[in-house]
């Protein structure tokens, strides 16, 4: 038993990025990205006498990741609040760091995707093919273009609505 816990932490360490993106496309405060983080973890323990190797961790992971967020959102029942104000610890940050702000406005704008939008998007960011997206998704590649470029033009649309200029 030892074994397999350690075993799996050692894949939650590895693969944790992973997990904190999905958390911030979904969960808009730090608390509630917190909550999903731990669910998530919690998920993939339970889940993961199912793992049978047959892919790559990471991801089986995301999919396990995925369907919990996509569950724990509709839970919740949660509504994205969002504002065209931003938070003064981000606008005190502006003059120190630009990439923190950007990060802000992406991932406002990612929330606002739809589910498959926003997979893609996670898969991409974490340099898969398209071909690679296309089989994750269970769609053609010329589709998972399609899609990428589709959803990259909304995210832009959605930064710029922010009032954020690249």
């Amino acid at each position: 038993m030892k074994n397999r816990e350690q075993e799996f932490l050692a894949h939650i360490a590895t693969n944790k990025g992973i997990i904190h993106k999905i958390c911030k496309m979904y969960m808009d405060t730090a608390d509630d990205q917190q909550d999903l983080f731990q669910e998530i973890v919690y998920q993939l323990w339970k889940s993961y006498g199912s793992f049978q190797e047959q892919s790559r961790f990471s991801t089986w992971m995301y999919r396990v990741a995925l369907n919990t967020a996509i569950v724990f959102f509709k839970k919740e029942r949660r509504q994205l609040q969002t504002s065209d104000v931003m938070p003064e610890h981000l606008a005190e940050e502006e003059r120190s760091s630009e990439k923190e702000l950007q990060l802000y406005h992406f991932y406002k704008a990612v929330q606002q995707l739809e589910r498959v939008e926003k997979a893609i998007m996670f898969y991409h960011l974490e340099n898969y093919s398209h071909r690679e997206i296309a089989d994750n998704l269970g769609i053609s590649e010329g589709n998972a273009r399609v899609k990428l470029n589709r959803a990259k033009t909304k995210l832009k649309e959605l930064i710029k609505q922010q009032g954020y200029e690249f």
